[in-house]
């Protein structure tokens, strides 16, 4: 019977410890994939995780700001005398939703930089927190896939908290008013982060052709779809 008794209390224990590790596993999972892509989110489901965060609406005017690009030089939106306004888009390295988007900045830069719309894209996160987002990493992401355009490193995560930034990818998209930049929109770049070939939905492009034409954009905000900024 004694010896029944602790085989008994045995299994009992093992079921128990089994069962709390297969609870750590769970949590551990969760946070192990809360940044990789999950298809078919809806907005208002990303809505509510975001939260509310303070930055710029629509038909504010956005500060301008001087950090370091890959080439080691510090660039300011006022540098660029020829533009009419700026594509900021905060995106990264590590990310898989940034890194999914790579050709299609690229894309857009090449088209319409030389319409008076330059991309600017800014790296947010915090090198400590992503090692794969250091800036001597950016160099080599930058010259790895060929970028067209300034690739900026936001030391002390100073100005995507202005912008209100929250995910990478994270576009505003700038006109400039006289000596200010005035937001036009905010949001994604399109609907469709896995596959450029199925979007219905050209957010950032359809917001310039209407700026272009002198038209108003009809979207001027969607949710923006990607990596927490850490």
């Amino acid at each position: 019977m004694k010896t029944l008794k602790i085989l008994v209390t045995l299994l009992v224990g093992a079921l128990i410890i089994a069962f709390l590790t297969g609870m750590l596993d769970k949590v551990e999972r969760e946070n192990l994939y809360a940044d990789k892509p999950v298809p078919n989110y809806r907005s208002k489901e990303l809505s509510s995780k975001t939260g509310s965060v303070n930055g710029y609406e629509i038909g504010d005017a956005a500060t301008d700001f001087s950090l370091k690009n890959i080439d080691d030089r510090k660039i300011s939106l006022k540098d660029f005398d020829d533009a009419k306004g700026f594509i900021l888009i905060f995106t990264c390295n590590h990310c898989p939703y940034s890194v999914a988007y790579e050709d299609r900045i690229i894309a857009i830069d090449k088209k319409y930089k030389n319409l008076g719309y330059p991309v600017i894209a800014i790296n947010p996160n915090n090198p400590k927190e992503h090692p794969t987002d250091s800036f001597d990493l950016m160099k080599v992401r930058a010259k790895e896939k060929g970028f067209t355009f300034p690739y900026l490193f936001d030391a002390g995560q100073k100005i995507y908290p202005q912008y209100g930034a929250t995910k990478t990818p994270h576009v505003f998209l700038l006109q400039k008013e006289g000596d200010e930049n005035i937001v036009k929109y905010i949001g994604a770049i399109d609907d469709n982060y896995q596959d450029a070939k199925a979007v219905k939905n050209k957010y950032l492009e359809n917001a310039l052709q209407s700026l272009i034409s002198g038209k108003p954009i009809d979207v001027t905000k969607s949710v923006a779809i990607g990596c927490r900024i850490k």
